[in-house]
């Protein structure tokens, strides 16, 4: 889905930069793109109004906390009814270690990313959503061993102007 808000190669760089340096002042972003601070200020509020900048947020380094497990979870519904979807969706949302949630096409219906202090927790969890009965047949884990690639961003020039990254 487009915005309605048009962007300009400015308005990419602001999304770049501060996806990369949240915490920047206005002084630093206008310097870092190359733009006065008035104008820099104005474009990024209306990346705000316009719902374009979500928001902001810290990147925590998990593994300065301690012990934990990344687990993506491959989970297959019995019924594909909208509602049913919908109170899966609603009820795993009520589940903190369950960082994020997609509905894709394939071979299951739901990709849960799940953070958890180990795999004794995680499981627990997993029991638990099959004790709450919303569905669930079948999940599969894969749990991570280590990331090797992390805290990117989106490809903002690629998915804007449509030209791979690699031209």
């Amino acid at each position: 889905m487009r915005s309605s808000i048009s962007l300009d190669p400015f308005d990419i760089k602001i999304l770049a930069h501060l996806q990369r340096e949240g915490r920047c002042s206005n002084v630093d972003l206008a310097n870092a793109i190359g733009l006065s601070e008035s104008p820099c200020l104005a474009r990024t509020k209306r990346l705000e109004e316009g719902g374009i900048i979500r928001g902001y947020g810290a990147q925590v380094a998990l593994e300065k906390l301690g012990s934990h497990v990344i687990v993506f979870c491959e989970v297959t519904l019995g019924s594909h009814r909208t509602d049913d979807l919908r109170r899966f969706e609603c009820h795993a949302a009520r589940y903190g270690e369950i960082v994020e949630c997609y509905n894709i096409c394939g071979g299951y219906d739901y990709l849960l990313k799940i953070v958890a202090p180990g795999v004794t927790h995680f499981q627990a969890l997993m029991e638990q959503l099959l004790d709450d009965a919303i569905g669930i047949v079948k999940y599969s884990s894969r749990i991570v061993l280590r990331q090797t690639l992390a805290g990117r961003g989106e490809p903002l020039r690629v998915l804007i102007t449509g030209k791979p990254s690699w031209e």
